[in-house]
């Protein structure tokens, strides 16, 4: 997983970009159901709009924000609050 600063080109800010792999996105759609009560056992294959899923992309507004590894990023950019 890669969180950075996005390349949005907003007067409000970058935004923040989360990248996933196939196997990260399988991982929270299975996060996903455990939380809504749903417990899979054994092998499984997670499949997105039909094939499997190579990659993920997660785009955070300038005005939203994502604590990652302790740390605050701001989708306003470096000096953001």
């Amino acid at each position: 997983m890669r969180v950075k600063y996005g390349k949005g080109t907003t007067e409000y800010g970058p935004g923040v970009s989360i990248s996933l792999s196939g196997d990260e996105v399988a991982t929270a759609i299975a996060a996903y159901l455990v939380a809504r009560g749903v417990h899979v056992s054994g092998p499984r294959t997670t499949s997105v709009n039909g094939s499997l899923c190579k990659s993920g992309h997660i785009y955070v507004d300038p005005e939203g924000f994502v604590i990652h590894n302790g740390k605050k990023i701001s989708g306003r950019g470096m000096g953001g609050k």
